[in-house]
């Protein structure tokens, strides 16, 4: 990847956490711990990169996340975990906040508070096979989509609209990408820049932008009632201001749509 793992000036330690069975605490003993959920498996927003032979989760929602963190004098730690698991750590008490590129859909926020929305996006659909010109040509294909996410109700929608498709539904991403190089399914949908990063890393596949845009855009999950809705809504707001997410977006999203 050419990009940098993080933007100049946000130097802070991140622990990272398979799974979610810590109950918070202290970090070292003077930084109180901010437990952040997400998915890294979501190019370019959060995913996987090597720094120094080590797996460390970096991107777009990262970034964001560092910064909430060190504004509210807080050591960050992120637990990956697969998506569909998010809002139930949130509603268990095993994380504070899931940042993970996460849309604020009426169903979530009948269980989970939500910040602000701080970016649209639209979804995108990665092929392996000949080009579709309209969204009609899905009809009689096998569509992959990523368990409890937009794109799965997507999805869903379109077989309620009437249309002849159907879903192979997955926890990961990189699992459907395989499913789709090894011609199991015969595309999935997924966000846009997302489609673009892994039709950018794996010959022979490649975008389709077909998908109705979804208005929703991504925001962060709180428990109900939690004391951060209102302090990270003030936050994204200073990152707007003082030109942080201006700068984020030029880092990771630059030639999109933002």
């Amino acid at each position: 990847m050419k990009k940098m793992m993080m933007l100049v000036g946000l130097m802070f330690m991140v622990l990272v956490v398979a799974g979610c069975d810590d109950n918070g605490g202290t970090g070292d003993g003077e930084m109180p711990i901010l437990r952040m959920g997400t998915s890294a498996d979501y190019y370019p927003f959060q995913f996987i990169e090597i720094v120094d032979g080590e797996d460390v989760i970096v991107g777009f929602d990262i970034d964001i996340a560092n910064y909430i963190a060190d504004a509210l004098g807080m050591e960050l730690v992120i637990y990956d975990m697969d998506f569909n698991t998010l809002i139930t750590a949130l509603r268990s008490d095993r994380v504070d906040m899931v940042l993970a590129s996460m849309s604020p859909t009426e169903e979530r926020a009948e269980v989970v508070d939500f910040s602000n929305v701080y970016y649209q996006s639209n979804p995108g659909l990665v092929l392996a096979s000949s080009p579709l010109t309209s969204l009609e040509d899905l009809n009689g294909l096998t569509i992959g989509v990523q368990t409890g996410t937009l794109q799965e109700d997507i999805a869903n929608g379109l077989i309620e609209d009437g249309m002849d498709i159907e879903p192979l539904v997955m926890d990961r991403i990189p699992d459907l990408v395989q499913q789709l190089l090894v011609g199991r399914v015969d595309a999935i949908i997924v966000n846009l820049l997302t489609a673009e990063g892994h039709a950018e890393a794996h010959e022979g596949l490649y975008v389709v932008d077909v998908i109705p845009p979804v208005a929703l855009g991504a925001a962060i999950a709180f428990p109900q009632g939690s004391d951060l809705v209102e302090q990270v809504n003030e936050i994204l707001a200073e990152m707007e201001e003082n030109g942080t997410m201006a700068a984020l977006v030029e880092q990771w999203l630059a030639g999109t749509d933002y």
